[in-house]
């Protein structure tokens, strides 16, 4: 069971090309967070005893817990660990992988699903010297859960499993739609994230009840937003 702490950084809303704030794996690769991340990188390839979780979703009890944000640090350092990294922004009702990356949302996931583009041309690469791609949601569906729910997604998902070393799946919070749930049972395993300060421990004992219910493998929760004391050497 994995449990890890990770700081809340909040950035400005970004523009094409520009990184947001809370990308601190690349802005601040010294820092307490970053530190957290890369302990989060280990207890996740550590996870299971005889082979790493590969396609793992990313998910919260609630919205506003920072469950993007996490998402896309790990991918980071799991980049910088050497892994070949697919980041893959399955929340089609707020997508935000696209503002943390600074990328163009107009191509991405859905566009590849119903094979009007090509993976290898709607995958972005944010960072020049890491093997991380970005897949942004692309244009929304009208019924995001059907779409979720579609062969076509569990196909692709096959797919990206042989191309890549990790692939994390970012979607929608638990407890508001059933995106999350549908897409559970398509990964090796669920990381839950909440919020220090604000999730509700009711929330996340609904929300774990939700995931086992339909036999998911929920690998652990990351605790967020937490403070942290004073940094010694241990």
């Amino acid at each position: 069971m994995i449990r890890s702490q990770a700081r809340k950084w909040i950035g400005k809303e970004t523009k094409s090309g520009e990184l947001s704030g809370c990308l601190t794996t690349v802005l601040d690769p010294r820092g307490a967070a970053a530190e957290a991340y890369r302990t989060l990188r280990t207890n996740l390839i550590y996870a299971t005893v005889d082979e790493a979780p590969k396609l793992v979703i990313v998910t919260s009890p609630g919205p506003a817990e920072g469950k993007s944000t996490i998402c896309a640090n790990l991918g980071v350092v799991l980049a910088q660990a050497g892994k070949s990294t697919l980041l893959i922004d399955c929340d089609l009702r707020r997508p935000t992988m696209h503002e943390i990356f600074g990328l163009r949302s107009a191509r991405g996931l859905v566009n590849v699903v119903v094979a009007e583009e090509n993976f290898e041309e709607a995958c972005q690469k944010p960072l020049a010297n890491l093997d991380l791609e970005v897949l942004t949601a692309g244009a929304l569906p009208p019924n995001p859960a059907e779409f979720v729910n579609s062969r076509r997604l569990s196909e692709f998902f096959a797919t990206v499993r042989e191309k890549f070393d990790h692939v994390l799946v970012d979607t929608s919070p638990l407890g508001e739609v059933s995106d999350p749930i549908i897409l559970a049972t398509q990964g090796d395993g669920v990381l839950l994230t909440l919020d220090a300060r604000k999730t509700r421990k009711i929330k996340v004992q609904r929300a774990v009840r939700s995931l086992t219910a339909v036999g998911a493998n929920v690998l652990g929760t990351v605790m967020n937003n937490t403070t942290t004391g004073k940094v010694g050497y241990y």
